[in-house]
């Protein structure tokens, strides 16, 4: 099988690194500079130091064109904020023969402009709002700017480091396209990694966009020292929000029991090499946002779809007060201590 990861972050890299022991894997990168250290090196020292290419990996810098269009699969690799600027390049190239997954988890962030326009011309206006007036999801980015593509999402819980390491990994392949769904599960499907085929990807793309949201709290609450019961609290609750947003939405309420839910949650919000975990420490050791960005080195998603998290529950009614909490401490109205209270501080309710 043939494969290009457009994109050389860590989550490219390590696809790239785990399928090219199986399959034949171009990893592609804009800047050629770093291609040719990693073909020189074989390895990709800017983000996955110490972890060296396998086989069938090939690196190139070589403008996206028709070598697309010989692949099996083509795989975006992007942040959620470059998706559809990559897609509206790939649809052209790929039509409805290549099938695309992305690995973007987020929504896409509402440029400040468009905050003001009512929902009934925003999406006119805007490109990047909803009929609702806020950010899309990532398949809904697909259908407005390459509905000609035939593409998914490819999420669950998932750390760079230990898929290119080989360690036993767990992904979901969604999309409402069988043939999408199937490409990627026999791209990346092997010994060390499952792959589980889904066909709510909505579900599927609101566990990964909201976890990171509340992924930045949980890494608060460890930060303030608040103790394990409130960890669990925050990881129990925050499931919740998940879900009430997913289902409103059109998600099914099981696909949030699943590794794009709950397991991923559970990682992004546990473990120690969760990005938007370390926001959320940062943050609770007095550090600013910027500061606490900065010392990342990555993209931390949860910092840049929290507020279109937030807009788009409200739009339809939903109660998140985990992730509106999160969005007023980004935005530095509360301090970490104030968000604690504020959550804390809620009246009594049933589950």
């Amino acid at each position: 099988m043939k494969i290009a990861v457009l994109g050389a972050g860590a989550w490219g890299t390590a696809l790239a690194i785990n399928a090219g022991a199986h399959h034949a894997v171009t990893l592609w990168a804009r800047d050629a500079s770093q291609v040719q250290a990693m073909q020189a090196e074989r390895v990709n020292t800017r983000y996955l130091p110490g972890l060296p290419f396998t086989a069938g990996v090939q690196v190139s810098s070589d403008a996206l064109g028709p070598w697309l269009a010989e692949q099996d699969l083509v795989v975006v690799g992007s942040p959620m904020s470059a998706l559809r600027g990559m897609l509206t390049q790939l649809a052209p190239i790929l039509g409805d023969r290549v099938p695309v997954a992305w690995l973007c988890k987020g929504f896409e962030a509402v440029q400040p402009e468009a905050s003001h326009l009512d929902a009934s011309h925003a999406s006119a206006s805007r490109p990047d709002v909803s009929p609702m007036g806020v950010g899309l999801m990532a398949h809904e980015v697909r259908a407005q700017v390459a509905p000609v593509l035939r593409g998914g999402a490819l999420s669950g819980p998932s750390f760079a480091q230990e898929v290119a390491r080989g360690m036993p990994t767990a992904l979901v392949a969604a999309s409402s396209d069988a043939a999408a769904r199937d490409a990627m599960v026999q791209a990346f499907h092997n010994p060390s990694l499952r792959v589980y085929a889904n066909d709510d990807i909505v579900g599927v793309e609101v566990g990964g966009a909201v976890k990171n949201v509340l992924a930045i709290a949980t890494g608060l609450c460890d930060g303030l020292q608040l103790g394990l019961n409130a960890r669990a609290a925050l990881i129990t609750r925050g499931l919740a929000e998940i879900t009430r947003l997913g289902v409103a939405l059109g998600a099914k309420a099981e696909t949030f029991m699943g590794l794009s839910g709950l397991g991923d949650l559970v990682l992004t919000a546990t473990g120690d090499l969760s990005r938007n975990r370390k926001v959320g420490l940062a943050l609770a050791q007095g550090m600013t946002l910027q500061q606490a960005v900065d010392s990342l080195g990555h993209v931390a998603e949860g910092v840049y779809c929290a507020r279109t998290v937030v807009q788009r529950a409200q739009a339809l009614g939903v109660d998140m007060p985990i992730a509106q909490a999160v969005v007023a401490l980004l935005d530095g109205h509360i301090s970490p201590a104030q968000a604690v209270a504020v959550l804390m501080g809620r009246g009594a309710k049933g589950e």
